[in-house]
């Protein structure tokens, strides 16, 4: 079981708050007579409570609106499926300069973040039998998704990935994160890539270190240097009119110890300079070796989105009717 769109439940927490703001603002509907003595007839009659059932309705059918629009499905059972036995973990650098617009993607200028996301996208919808896991990093390591074969899934946390409000780059932590996601997988080979375009200025763990213990777990490491050489335009604001102002930042990218870091762990440094050179990397990449090995996982979902938002729009015509017949009143 699992919701497609949680945040709308969210919205099931306003119902308390629109019935109570119900209660603390709405007039009651009144008549105005000349005597007292009018009434006398009907001061006896026990106050209906037709309107408490009727806005009671409408709640409820509000609460089981947002709990449609929220999605909910059922995994129709698990599959046998036939994986590749390569487990990689992706550690791509968040930091403020990854930025910095040196690609091109669709004819269009992008930052370092947009086209790594995008190229990271089809790596991973080739190799739908690997298994990939996702860390995000500055100055801190994060793990952004835990090495799995559910795809779909991963796509999401990867579409939601964005700049870290940080300063500094630990690629030293991002690369042993990599390592410990991995190093308890039952795989054949256990991979990990390795994206960023600084030097390593934050974390308490080496790069060199870290490289070493995934040497010492069996661990291949990729490392990957995103931007291009010299400069790259970096946006620092908006002008009057809206448009980005750039200004030209060195690229300072520590290719030694990402040389270092390949190189120990039987892996291999690239320098990813433009769009076309990023998406050859994934292909070498690609090319590592495979053997088949059989996992479970949910097959499909079924939408069950019917069984709250049918219901929701019953009570919703139940209240028209009544409110309108037989518990009709004067406005």
């Amino acid at each position: 079981m699992r919701f497609e769109s949680p945040w709308w439940l969210l919205g099931i927490l306003a119902v308390p708050l629109l019935m109570w703001a119900h209660r603390r603002w709405s007039r009651e509907a009144t008549f105005v007579y000349s005597s007292v003595g009018l009434v006398k007839g009907i001061t006896s009659l026990s106050r209906s409570r037709a309107g408490k059932v009727l806005r009671g309705l409408r709640w409820l059918a509000m609460a089981l609106l947002f709990v449609a629009l929220a999605r909910p499905q059922a995994g129709q059972g698990r599959a046998p499926v036939r994986a590749s036995g390569v487990d990689i973990a992706v550690a791509l650098d968040l930091s403020g300069s990854m930025l910095a617009e040196d690609f091109e993607l669709h004819g269009e200028r992008v930052n370092r973040i947009a086209i790594a996301k995008d190229v990271l996208k089809a790596f991973i919808e080739q190799r739908a039998s690997d298994r990939f896991g996702l860390v995000a990093f500055s100055s801190r390591a994060y793990i952004a998704a835990p090495p799995t074969l559910d795809h779909d899934f991963l796509l999401r946390i990867l579409d939601r990935l964005d700049t870290l409000n940080e300063q500094g780059t630990a690629i030293g932590s991002a690369l042993s994160t990599a390592v410990n996601r991995l190093r308890d997988l039952p795989s054949k080979s256990r991979i990990v890539v390795l994206m960023t375009d600084g030097q390593n200025n934050a974390g308490s763990i080496p790069p060199l270190t870290a490289a070493d213990a995934a040497k010492a777990l069996g661990v291949k490491v990729y490392t990957i240097g995103v931007g291009t050489r010299g400069t790259a335009p970096t946006p620092v604001g908006y002008d009057p009119f809206g448009r980005k102002v750039y200004r030209q930042v060195p690229v300072d990218i520590d290719e030694e110890t990402l040389t270092q870091i390949a190189d120990r762990t039987g892996g291999k440094y690239f320098r990813a300079d433009s769009t076309q050179t990023l998406r050859s990397i994934y292909e070498e990449i690609d090319r590592l070796e495979k053997t088949e090995m059989e996992t479970q996982k949910f097959a499909s979902y079924e939408e069950l989105m019917m069984y709250a938002g049918v219901p929701a729009l019953v009570l919703l015509v139940l209240e028209l009717m009544l409110a309108n017949t037989v518990w009709r009143k004067l406005p």
